[in-house]
């Protein structure tokens, strides 16, 4: 299956944020190998959370590689590949905050980059999906002790 980004983001638990949900409507990315969207409503419980204006932009894109990279042949002597090439796909959300009253707001940029050398998603596609599973999982059960050491600095 592709990445289709939802029309409705159902928001991982944070402090403060009650049952967030997040209305996107698709929004004209980057470049060709790219998906994007900008939340244009907000749900739950979101005191002070602003939905994408241009001021305070609020996208989310997800991009793959332009021109996928294929593993080369073995060394006929010893058998091994001396130049693996990785494939990147990213995650990458802008939010426009305020760094302090009466500034212009500043994007707040989260990205998640995934390197996957080439070749293993044939053979080693299992630990490959187990990978993204872990980080993902990790992601979405620390999300409010992430949102906390990121406003208290406390880890």
């Amino acid at each position: 299956m592709a990445i289709a980004i939802p029309a409705l983001i159902t928001g991982a638990a944070q402090t403060g944020l009650t049952t967030p949900t997040y209305t996107t409507t698709v929004d004209t990315a980057p470049d060709v190998n790219a998906k994007q969207v900008a939340v244009t409503a907000l749900g739950g419980t979101q005191t002070g959370v602003d939905a994408h204006s241009v001021s305070k932009p609020f996208q989310l894109a997800v991009w793959k590689p332009k021109s996928m990279a294929a593993l080369g042949k073995p060394n006929p002597v010893t058998g091994l590949i001396a130049n693996v090439p990785t494939n990147v796909y990213k995650v990458i959300t802008i939010k426009g905050v305020l760094p302090l009253a009466g500034q212009p707001f500043k994007p707040l940029i989260i990205r998640t980059e995934v390197s996957v050398p080439a070749g293993a998603d044939t053979a080693d596609a299992p630990n490959v999906r187990a990978a993204l599973s872990a980080h993902i999982g990790l992601l979405s059960n620390q999300s409010a002790g992430l949102g906390d050491t990121s406003v208290n600095g406390v880890m």
